[in-house]
């Protein structure tokens, strides 16, 4: 068992109020905050990033799915994946190593011993359209 995502690698930082953050007014303060709140200072500590991803075929990719780069290195691990039918193409969230987090890097995610293209792409997948009055 892998353990728990830190909010700056699961890309949560958005579910932190300000207060408690660093350079907040009451900066820490909860359980865990030096751990989350050394990671927020220091970005490059990280071990894995939250990415979506987008397959390039038809192959819907499932949770735990094994995520390699194109030299075929173990970079992390599909959680959860399925057809995403607004966009028509199979989509996936997982894990990846920061190196390849940045969007648009073509990573191969292994479904029933076959490599299955997979780019990293923009989350959410499909832009929001509703009006913030």
């Amino acid at each position: 068992i892998a353990p728990p995502p830190a909010p700056g690698g699961a890309a949560l930082t958005w579910a932190m109020q300000r207060v408690p953050r660093p350079g907040g007014a009451r900066a820490g303060g909860f359980p865990g905050a030096d751990k989350v709140l050394a990671q927020l200072d220091n970005p490059a500590s990280l071990t894995r990033k939250r990415v979506g991803l987008v397959a390039l075929e038809r192959v819907p990719v499932r949770e735990h799915t094994e995520l390699q780069s194109l030299d075929g290195q173990k970079i992390g691990e599909v959680t959860s994946g399925l057809l995403g039918p607004t966009i028509d193409k199979p989509v996936a969230m997982g894990y990846v190593l920061p190196a390849f987090a940045p969007l648009g890097t073509r990573i191969n995610a292994i479904v029933r011993g076959k490599a299955v293209p997979m780019e990293v792409s923009a989350m959410p997948f499909v832009p929001t359209r509703y009006y913030r009055g």
